[in-house]
């Protein structure tokens, strides 16, 4: 096999409480994405289809991603990248984490996967760290493992994978205007005071007991971002109405989908997670802003072959 072509998820990072640390993967939208091998050392990205994004690999995330790889891998052997973006850049759903995630599991497809999952996570953090500066995993991991994934340590990286409830989805909305990784991490705090972190422990906590014993109560109680939300919330607009109309439509509990602007909630049952739309589409309606929802069940495979 010299040619792979896969899906890769869109995901949600922090989910409220867990900053750098929780994703989970999402199963109604992503990118499509060819990679072939070739006698060419290197990396190629021929074509982009859908968004205005750099064809030089160097300045590509999908691009670092893979040569970072295949310096470690210290091989003669070349790839080049097609790339369909249905995830607009800067949606806050994983854009570059799915170029990144994509193009090293396809390259691992091919080689006949000599790198884990968790080296795979390595290399697709390369990848984020130019789009954010940030070389963080909980966009990627999901992606590649599909479900929920807790980082438990950058150093070395270890991760975690979490089934999700039988039941549970998630609804986002994605106002269409651009909120960069970089700009809105620059609008947080470098310290919290100890009151704030013990809550926030216990809400992740409260989080993750949850979602491995599908007590959908627990989820609801501990869906909440004391440290990060207040701060970048005030990027987006009409957040607080936003959140509210969740809540008064039967979400467990809602937040910010990564770094923003989109805005995610989960619900128990496909039913309520539409009823969950129609409120933040209600919302919206009545800004000059355009936006797109999304409904999707957890993806618990991750990155999928087609």
């Amino acid at each position: 096999m010299n040619e792979i072509k896969l899906f890769a998820p869109a995901t949600i990072a922090n989910v409220s409480c867990g900053f750098d640390i929780l994703g989970l993967c999402l199963d109604s939208v992503g990118d499509e994405m060819i990679i072939r091998q070739v006698s060419e050392p290197g990396v190629t990205i021929s074509k982009i289809s859908g968004q205005d994004l750099p064809l030089d690999p160097q300045k590509n995330v999908a691009g670092v991603a893979a040569l970072s790889m295949l310096e470690h891998l210290n091989t003669n052997v070349g790839f080049e990248i097609e790339i369909e973006k249905k995830i607009k850049p800067g949606s806050g759903i994983g854009s570059s984490a799915a170029s990144a995630a994509g193009a090293v599991f396809g390259i691992n497809e091919l080689l006949g996967k000599p790198y884990t999952q968790t080296e795979l996570i390595f290399f697709a953090m390369q990848g984020e760290k130019l789009a954010s500066g940030s070389a963080h995993a909980d966009n990627v991991a999901p992606a590649i493992m599909g479900g929920f994934t807790m980082v438990t340590s950058y150093d070395p990286l270890q991760v975690t994978k979490i089934n999700p409830p039988k039941e549970l989805y998630a609804t986002v909305i994605h106002p269409q205007i651009e909120v960069k990784t970089a700009d809105s991490r620059s609008v947080l705090k470098q310290n919290v005071s100890l009151k704030t972190m013990v809550q926030q422990m216990g809400n992740f906590g409260g989080l993750i007991s949850g979602l491995y014993t599908e007590d959908y109560n627990l989820i609801a109680r501990s869906l909440h971002d004391e440290i990060i939300e207040p701060h970048r919330s005030i990027l987006i607009p009409e957040f607080d109405r936003v959140k509210e109309a969740c809540l008064n439509n039967g979400a467990l509990g809602s937040g910010i989908s990564g770094s923003g602007p989109s805005i995610f909630a989960l619900s128990r049952g496909e039913e309520t997670a539409q009823k969950v739309a129609a409120g933040m589409q209600q919302v919206y309606q009545g800004v000059q802003v355009d936006f797109d929802i999304h409904i999707s069940k957890i993806n618990q495979e991750g990155i999928k072959i087609l």
